[in-house]
């Protein structure tokens, strides 16, 4: 038998991944380690998921259709006020 060293994410049938990009890079040297964990804090705060869907409102309840049309003026104005558009 031979000694191999298994990775934990191959025994569960997942497929090797490519190589991570990293998120967040520091360009200043001089940052210290509790720069660092006050702008990861932030983000972390931030979120950074989807935005959630927006609710759907039904047809017959829109504000739109609840706003009463203009009258028709003119002959037969009245008869026409009935009538739907």
């Amino acid at each position: 038998m031979s000694e191999e060293t298994t990775d934990p994410a191959r025994e569960a049938g997942d497929t090797p991944s490519a190589p991570q990009v990293p998120l967040l890079k520091i360009v200043t040297p001089s940052t210290t380690p509790e720069e660092v964990a006050a702008i990861v804090a932030v983000f972390s705060a931030l979120g950074g998921g989807d935005a959630p869907a927006p609710k759907r409102r039904p047809e017959w309840n829109a504000p739109h259709r609840m706003a009463r049309p203009a009258v028709a003026a003119g002959p037969g104005g009245w008869r026409a006020s009935a009538l739907p558009r």
